[in-house]
């Protein structure tokens, strides 16, 4: 199994990013089924949705909507952790490349 020091950090997953993700997801599935009946020329994932072009525009462009929505939150959320992984990062670099450690003004004084 690989050794989880050997890696660098990745942000953690909470709660309100898991949720973001799931809608996310639904996003996704709408976009899937609108553009379906654009392929298909009626409903192919659901049988009786969408079945007119304008449901399906609907429901393509309301997909597309709710996944920028959603990719801005989970963006948004990964911004707040930016801190600690600055941190977690120098913290990395400095053990497993230390050659690569920028000097800070501080450093470069001693």
């Amino acid at each position: 199994m690989l050794n989880p020091s050997h890696r660098p950090p990745r942000p953690t997953l909470t709660g309100p990013i898991f949720l973001y993700a799931l809608v996310d997801m639904f996003g996704l599935a709408c976009v899937g089924i609108g553009a379906s009946w654009f392929a298909a020329g009626k409903g192919a994932i659901l049988s009786g949705f969408p079945t007119s072009t304008v449901e399906a525009v609907a429901c393509t462009a309301g997909g597309v909507a709710v996944m920028l929505w959603s990719a801005t939150r989970i963006l948004r959320e990964l911004a707040k952790q930016a801190p600690q992984m600055q941190a977690k990062y120098e913290a990395y670099i400095g053990a497993e490349h230390p050659d690569k450690v920028q000097k800070t003004p501080q450093n470069k004084q001693d």
